[in-house]
């Protein structure tokens, strides 16, 4: 029995995968943190801080970590200035590993600024922190305890918002009560205010143990850590972004099958509101403006039928190699056709073999992927690749089709659909078992990058994305898909409205399942005896009016 497809060779060789226990989904409960002061830590942190002017508040910040019980040995601080104009400098109280760097001419912003502590930290963790955060003593400590728990982690601070008045508190005002653990007899705390989005965030969804595929907008790199090999693996923030940078990486970091925790006793004050409180409006009006377009979550915002977005919902992978070019271009077509137009096609096969012969074109060796790449060379959501690119990030999901096998309009939408609403990891599509079991799958791409990192040396991935997503099956012909030899190709038509569309699209569907259904009752059916139309005497029923083939002619 063969299955299509071949997920094993997807995962990255010789990746080390840290140890831990797993977590589903983001349900962190198994975790259990030691209390604070009653444990040994061993993972060193890098604390990097991107500061662009506001001395005043940066010296109260390094006072505070100053003061920190996490151990100093496993501590290093890099603060990094933005281009202020004259220069940050290093006040008298720093802890005791602490360095200062500049960005390189040019670059600016607070993406470039952390990209450039993120190139130079050594530590296991890296953890963010604004340059106008007074944290509690322990607050380092808060995050790592979870940090030494499972490698795969992003964990997310509480943040109150307090006025602040130049000079009131000093550094050494700072350091002492930082120091005896009365950091909130700095501020009026009765004044101050939360984030208030994430507590809301963390009510709605059980401290995001519910969270789901939302998981990653809690990563606010203002008093997030994350482990540094996860970090690594995503990438550096996003420099084309000025605002929503810090929520993007989190969106990557959650394909790179991270998990988010909430630590509310990783506690820290923010010196003066945010720029949210201040002016929440606009940075939404930015926000809705350059955000969507790298994170394929924000479907309430992807809401164009037609459009297409820098980051596709799914890559539908369709291996080429050794299929009819008729089968190829009725997959494929099918595909973009869909309702589900946030996607992108990779054909797979060897492309980099494939000449025309100037002379006959028709002799050219591999033909039918000439004719392929020729049909598709110009259709920007159709790329060609010599092998499956290991993973599909920064997309979400990844879908693998056989040549030959068409969805329908409405096919992409639902399989999606289910495995958002479930939570899937894997959904198993049986398209053909007459001879050997052939399949599509839909894969999660956070669940298959989970998966990698905490299977066993002897499980296979598909187990391990079971365990930590939930795998399921459902059948191809109830979904939409054809073979390509009753699929019917698509029509350029009158512009349809979409409702009506997807109700049409529903009633084919129907038919094509009805029919599949009414031929395998046929075959299994006894044969009349010649002649007669009796058998033992009984009269032979004529069919009923309202019976299969009556509503197969009224769905068409």
């Amino acid at each position: 029995m063969t299955q299509q497809g071949n997920p094993e060779r997807d995962v990255p060789e010789g990746r080390e995968r840290p140890a831990g226990p797993r977590i589903r989904h983001n349900d962190y409960g198994p975790l259990d943190p030691p209390a604070v002061g009653t444990w040994r830590p061993s993972l060193s942190v890098s604390v990097v801080i991107a500061a662009y002017g506001h001395q005043d508040k940066l010296d109260l910040t390094l006072a505070a970590l100053a003061a920190q019980t996490y151990p100093s040995h496993l501590t290093e601080v890099v603060v990094v200035d933005d281009g202020t104009v004259p220069a940050l400098r290093l006040p008298e109280i720093v802890p005791g590993n602490t360095r200062l760097i500049a960005t390189e001419p040019g670059a600016r912003g607070r993406s470039d600024a952390r990209n450039a502590g993120l190139a130079v930290a050594g530590g296991d963790v890296v953890h963010w922190l604004d340059a106008d955060m007074v944290t509690f003593h322990d607050e380092v400590e808060a995050h790592m305890r979870w940090h030494h728990l499972a490698g795969y982690l992003v964990v997310m601070g509480y943040v109150r918002y307090v006025d602040h008045r130049p000079g009131s508190p000093t550094p050494a005002e700072v350091y002492a009560a930082v120091s005896a653990g009365a950091t909130e007899k700095l501020f009026d705390e009765e004044a101050s205010e939360p984030h208030t989005w994430i507590v809301d965030l963390a009510e709605r969804t059980d401290g995001l143990r519910t969270a789901g595929d939302s998981a990653y907008r809690v990563h606010v790199t203002n008093a997030a850590s994350v482990n540094t090999r996860l970090l690594r693996a995503a990438g550096p923030l996003d420099t084309g972004l000025v605002l929503g940078e810090d929520t993007e990486l989190g969106y990557r970091l959650a394909q790179e099958g991270a998990a988010f925790v909430l630590a509310p006793e990783a506690r820290s004050r923010h010196l003066g509101t945010s720029m949210m409180m201040r002016d929440g409006e606009q940075v939404l009006r930015y926000n809705r403006a350059f955000v969507p377009d790298h994170i394929p979550h924000m479907r309430w915002l992807r809401t164009h039928p037609r459009r297409q977005w820098l980051v596709p919902y799914v890559e539908v992978v369709v291996d080429a190699g050794d299929a009819s070019y008729e089968d190829i271009r009725a997959t494929v077509d099918g595909v973009l056709a869909s309702s589900l137009n946030d996607i992108q096609v990779t054909l797979v096969g060897p492309w980099d073999t494939v000449t025309e012969d100037r002379r006959n074109p028709l002799d050219s060796p591999r033909l039918d992927l000439l004719l392929a790449r020729g049909l598709y060379r110009a259709e920007p959501r159709v790329r060609f690749a010599r092998s499956v690119p290991a993973t599909a990030a920064p997309s979400p999901y990844r879908l693998r089709c056989p040549a030959g096998w068409v969805p329908g309009p409405e096919t992409l939408r639902r399989l999606v659909e289910r495995a958002a609403k479930d939570g899937h990891g894997l959904v198993s599509v049986a398209l053909d078992e007459a001879d050997d079991v052939v399949t599509a799958r839909l894969e999660h791409t956070g669940a298959f990058a989970r998966a990698a990192l905490v299977r066993g040396p002897d499980e296979s991935l598909d187990a391990a994305v079971h365990d930590v997503h939930g795998t399921h099956w459902l059948d191809g012909r109830t979904l939409g898909f054809l073979p390509a030899a009753d699929a019917e190709p698509p029509k350029r038509g009158k512009s349809e409205d979409p409702a009506m569309a997807r109700e049409v699209a529903r009633l084919r569907e129907e038919n094509a399942r009805l029919t599949a259904r009414l031929a395998a009752l046929e075959a299994e059916a006894p044969e009349r005896p010649a002649g007669g139309g009796r058998e033992n005497g009984a009269a032979t029923r004529s069919p009923r009016p309202g019976g299969p083939k009556a509503l197969l002619r009224r769905l068409r």
